[in-house]
């Protein structure tokens, strides 16, 4: 996520998304309700694949995403998002409990006997290095040396950079970073974009691995960065960037399979997956560096279930003098219920009518 610009053409303004500054015709919406981005990292290059979840109004949008390096685009795999899930997944473990709760026997339910179920500066100007439609994307690569020289192509290609995006890019092209401009050029233009995006793959070479979230600063609204990184070891990044602070929600090795192999190849390779939060977007101060962490610590969220100890098919409480106890208070509770209900149903003896004395 925080990756691109995205952008509406027709000269329309900006906003910012999680992914960047946002444009659109004041007459539509548009809303990216989830971004999620993956990160393969081998220590020379690095490869990003982007999936966004959009919804409102608008027709058509596009993105300008900075890389610094010569990037090629080309469609990424949705597999890859559902193995990633499935691997973060919290584990699940069962927890025993030794005195039966409400909902046990013999406070409820039944028993049967049976156990409980388990649950780079390339000459003045703007330079197109490429042009391609993938898909239903249109991509342009670029390259520029003048933030308002960028800016003026994009407008002239229908793309309307208005001036705090253009001061927001400068530091890219002082940094001689290249640009991949994605406009979304769907079959039915008149329809809203809604649901989510074809996901795209974007390779560049980098000594470092950098996670472009600077323009996000642009943002209107809080924003959220949901990101999966495959690298030789665990990653963190260097700082919070004005964001809170970053929280692994798993890391450990894993062999990749299907998508994941076709990313990052056949090698085991180790998995962080990183949740954070950006309350006020303005105070987000650049790019993210993500760096190796002290130690290869394995880190699994953990979710539980609870049912009651059973041995051989019996509730352990059973097998306890105190369970004893406990059975024998029950039944003689059971008792004196019982015959208390014979009492109340049982008619009074009929009278017996005594003759009078004879004489």
């Amino acid at each position: 996520m925080l990756l691109a610009v995205q952008l509406v053409s027709l000269a329309r303004p900006a906003y910012a998304c999680g992914c960047g500054a946002m444009v659109h015709d004041p007459k539509t919406t548009m809303a990216v309700n989830r971004e999620t981005s993956v990160v393969h990292w081998d220590g020379k290059s690095e490869q990003i694949v982007m999936s966004l979840t959009v919804d409102g109004t608008a027709p058509d949008a596009a993105w300008i995403m900075p890389v610094p390096h010569r990037a090629t685009v080309r469609l990424g795999d949705r597999e890859l998002f559902d193995r990633l899930s499935a691997l973060t997944a919290p584990a699940v473990e069962e927890r025993h409990y030794f005195w039966p709760r409400s909902g046990d026997w013999p406070f409820g339910g039944t028993y049967d006997g049976a156990a409980a179920p388990a649950p780079g500066a390339r000459g003045p100007g703007v330079g197109v290095v490429g042009r391609e439609r993938l898909g239903p994307f249109d991509v342009a690569r670029l390259t520029a040396t003048d933030p308002a020289a960028l800016r003026n192509w994009l407008k002239s290609h229908g793309f309307q950079l208005p001036a705090s995006l253009a001061s927001a890019l400068r530091p890219y092209v002082q940094q001689r970073w290249e640009y991949v401009a994605i406009r979304l050029a769907p079959a039915e233009t008149d329809r809203p974009l809604t649901g989510a995006l074809e996901p795209l793959r974007l390779s560049f070479a980098s000594d470092r691995l950098i996670y472009p979230m600077r323009l996000s600063r642009l943002a209107k609204t809080p924003q959220s960065l949901g990101l999966y990184v495959l690298a030789p070891h665990r990653m963190e990044p260097r700082s919070a960037i004005g964001g809170t602070r970053p929280e692994v929600f798993f890391a450990g090795r894993i062999t990749p399979e299907g998508a994941l192999r076709d990313l990052s190849g056949p090698r085991r390779t180790f998995l962080t997956a990183i949740d954070q939060r950006f309350p006020q977007p303005h105070r987000i101060t650049g790019d993210h560096e993500l760096l190796r962490a002290a130690g290869d610590t394995p880190y699994q969220r953990v979710t539980y279930t609870d049912s009651l100890l059973v041995v051989g098919g019996v509730p352990a409480w059973l097998l306890t003098a105190g369970g004893l106890q406990v059975l024998l208070l029950a039944a003689a509770a059971l008792l004196i219920a019982l015959r208390r209900r014979r009492s109340r149903n049982t008619p009074p003896p009929a009278a017996v009518r005594v003759p009078p004395p004879l004489g």
